[in-house]
């Protein structure tokens, strides 16, 4: 498929997905789901040990083109639901079950949409100037592409309501204080901090770090129990990894690991 509405390019086992319609702030629109799903699938059929999603130009991702025909309210009602079960719930589903690490690089503005869509990342890294906004009260809607489950489990209810309810402009300071995200980055250090995790990222044990997303993402729908069986499951299949035995020789002798993802 040829990308209109991204840019995407795997390199050094690094695949990079770019939202490009700088022009709407990298809005979403259907051609850029459509695109974005192919982007993804090729992530795991070509093998990349990591993925990182970011902006082109001054925006993260503003959300939802409201001119997108399949949203725009006309002289019937828009069916949105249809929205969310056709391009927004895979998006999210495909995110969080990609096996390997997804960083959200968020360079701008990320609101409605595109503040969930970055939270449904493993790791969101924003750059000082960059902001995170919840403006669908603002609509009469709801924050979704995950966003009612995200929020409150990433910083409480109370916090979730008055993101959600009042939808006012959280800085990324702010958001990393609450816990909303992983790290804010002071704009001249942002690219190389980015470079330094998915260096990081990408030469780990990829086979581990899929297993570590599916323990923590299932986690928060398990008893103890449940998760304890969960975790010797997964063990036992990390524990048979060419990546666990590199581990195990790296630390006896002393140097660094090298593992290959397998």
């Amino acid at each position: 498929m040829s990308y209109e509405a991204i840019l995407f390019s795997i390199e050094h086992d690094v695949a990079r997905i770019t939202l490009n319609r700088p022009e709407r702030l990298n809005s979403f629109t259907n051609q850029m789901h459509v695109e974005l799903r192919d982007a993804i699938a090729r992530c795991t059929a070509e093998a990349a040990r990591l993925l990182i999603i970011t902006g082109a130009g001054k925006g993260f991702c503003a959300g939802q083109d409201l001119n997108d025909r399949a949203v725009a309210p006309g002289q019937s009602a828009v069916d949105l639901g249809e929205s969310m079960e056709k391009n927004y719930a895979p998006l999210v589903q495909s995110i969080r079950s990609l096996p390997m690490p997804v960083i959200a690089a968020v360079n701008g503005v990320a609101a409605g949409a595109g503040c969930n869509f970055a939270l449904a990342c493993d790791l969101t890294i924003a750059t000082e100037s960059a902001s995170f906004l919840q403006p669908f009260c603002k609509l009469g809607l709801i924050p979704d592409t995950g966003g009612s489950y995200f929020l409150p489990r990433l910083v409480g209810t109370q916090r979730a309501m008055g993101l959600a309810l009042l939808g006012d402009k959280l800085t990324a300071k702010g958001a990393a204080e609450i816990g909303l995200i992983w790290e804010c980055v002071a704009d001249d250090e942002f690219a190389a901090r980015i470079d330094a995790v998915a260096q990081q990222l990408a030469s780990g044990p990829t086979q581990g770090y899929a297993r570590t997303k599916h323990a923590l993402y299932a986690s928060a729908d398990h008893s103890l129990d449940e998760q304890l069986a969960l975790e010797g499951q997964l063990m036992r299949e990390c524990g048979y990894s060419a990546d666990y035995k590199e581990g195990v020789a790296a630390f006896k002798e002393k140097r660094a690991a090298r593992f290959v993802g397998r």
